[in-house]
């Protein structure tokens, strides 16, 4: 009975308080994204001197990105309620609603005990909107329908906003390019075929990068930027996904991580549904075997006086920091000149894994990798020319990328590392099925297939072997 009148006061006094006063976020971005579901207001409470409150969102669950990529890579038969997020703390619930507060000062907040929560209570089968205020920790779980109160001066103790950075422009040419290199693209994801010297973000010494590209020409239908999922260096060319949304950009980062944390010496399990990575490399020399599994422990150290580094594998037993790495190589043809071209299979996803298991592993270094197979490429001559077999090159290309030669006949060749094939989950249609229910059954879920044509330099250095070949077979 006392609960029933409590609850019942409770309501009375919101009944009588004045309209409520609309506060509005800085952010237009997150106003608008906020603006769909709920308003926020304040309301007059007897316990607070200032008597005025900023009303987060109701908490409702959302998709655990994180939780479905480990189940995907652990089994990939279904998705069970865990990766719907039926509950959060309080602490990650204000950040998600409100992202333009620092982290620091929410958690300030909860130091000092300013944040309240408002449960949702119900007597008798009637669910009130509203219940009394409490304090609540920054690690205290939500319920469904729970609204989070934070004091007005929160904007107020907010520190004054970065400057913005001036957004990148290009030419209409250099935007045509960029789109030019889409090879796939769909509500959740886009798959560009990278080329070759183009970084995938920013730097020291990098002018232009995937990433501030693609915030300029590939945002399409979206108004969020897509987002790096994965890496590949400057220098390697070929696939490369960018998530389009965050959740998905959630998934996909889980998917990469797990599917690298799950690698062991003995390989990581075979699933249909998981990730699948296929790289084609032209190395000098030829491995003592046709195929086999490098399972070689890979750790950096510094050179040049701390002004650069390099990733080396760690076979001497010492009690270093090391990540484990797993390549999997099959040769696919050798050639009687001295050069092989190999299919790798990176099962974990280590800085440089590829470039240093072929080139301190196997003793084949790849073509144009001056870091890790510098000795190789001093004693190198370059490989005869028939002229014929090239074509002429444009002599300017966009963003300055150099697509002139590199290819077997030049002096200085250009990494001849290129991701192939991708085989990844279709996230949009899992997306999709998680937003009808929080349990769905993954084992029709399509997996998609992704193929990258060679890059100009490597499809020369093909075409000049495989005449050399057929000429000595005509011998």
């Amino acid at each position: 009975m006392s609960k029933w009148r409590l609850a019942t006061a409770t309501l009375r006094r919101h009944l009588q308080s004045p309209s409520p006063t609309i506060s509005t976020f800085k952010d237009p971005a997150i106003a608008l994204s906020v603006a769909n579901y709920c308003r926020s207001y304040t309301t007059a409470l007897n316990d607070d001197p200032r008597g005025m409150w900023l009303t987060l969102p109701p908490f409702s669950p959302t998709v655990d990105g994180a939780a479905i990529g480990k189940e995907l890579i652990s089994d990939g038969n279904s998705v069970n309620g865990s990766a719907n997020g039926s509950t959060t703390t309080a602490l990650r619930w204000i950040l998600r609603c409100r992202p333009d507060l620092p982290r620091t000062l929410v958690q300030k907040l909860f130091r000092l005990r300013q944040v309240r929560r408002e449960m949702s209570v119900s007597c008798d089968g009637d669910e009130l909107q509203r219940s009394q205020l409490k304090r609540v920790a920054a690690k205290e779980s939500l319920n469904v329908g729970d609204r989070i109160y934070l004091p007005l001066s929160v904007d107020n103790d907010m520190p004054p906003p970065p400057a913005k950075k001036e957004s990148f422009r290009c030419s209409e040419e250099e935007r045509k390019f960029v789109c030019s290199l889409v090879l796939y693209k769909d509500p959740a994801i886009i798959v560009l075929n990278k080329p070759h010297g183009m970084a995938v973000q920013g730097g020291t010494g990098i002018k232009t990068s995937i990433d501030e590209l693609a915030a300029t020409c590939l945002l399409f239908d979206k108004s969020e930027s897509p987002r790096l999922v994965h890496r590949l260096d400057r220098d390697c060319s070929g696939l490369l996904v960018l998530a389009r949304t965050q959740t998905a950009a959630t998934v996909l980062h889980s998917i990469f991580r797990e599917k690298t944390c799950g690698a062991s010496a003995y390989g990581v399990k075979k699933n249909i549904k998981s990730l699948k990575r296929k790289y084609l490399a032209l190395v000098i020399g030829c491995p003592r075997r046709q195929r086999g599994q490098i399972s070689a422990p890979l750790r950096k150290v510094v050179v040049d006086d701390g002004k650069s580094d390099r990733i080396t594998v760690n076979d001497n037993g010492e009690l270093v920091s090391t990540q484990h790495a797993i390549t999997e190589y099959r040769v696919i043809e050798s050639s009687p000149l001295g050069y092989t071209w190999l299919e790798l299979r990176p099962l974990t996803g280590r800085k440089h894994q590829l470039r240093v298991h072929c080139a301190e592993v196997l003793g084949t270094p790849i073509l144009g990798d001056y870091k890790y197979g510098w000795q190789a490429h001093k004693s190198r001559e370059p490989f005869p020319s028939s002229g014929n077999t090239t074509t002429k090159q444009p002599s300017s290309s966009p963003f300055g990328l150099d697509v002139e030669g590199g290819d077997i006949s030049s002096k200085q060749p250009h990494l001849h590392l290129h991701s192939k094939q991708i085989d990844l989950p279709n996230i949009s249609q899992l997306l999709e099925k998680m937003q009808v229910s929080s349990d769905s059954d993954l084992s029709e879920l399509d997996s998609l297939k992704f193929d990258a044509p060679l890059p100009t330099h490597m499809q020369l250095s093909f075409n000049l072997l495989k005449s050399t070949v057929e000429t000595c077979d005509n011998c």
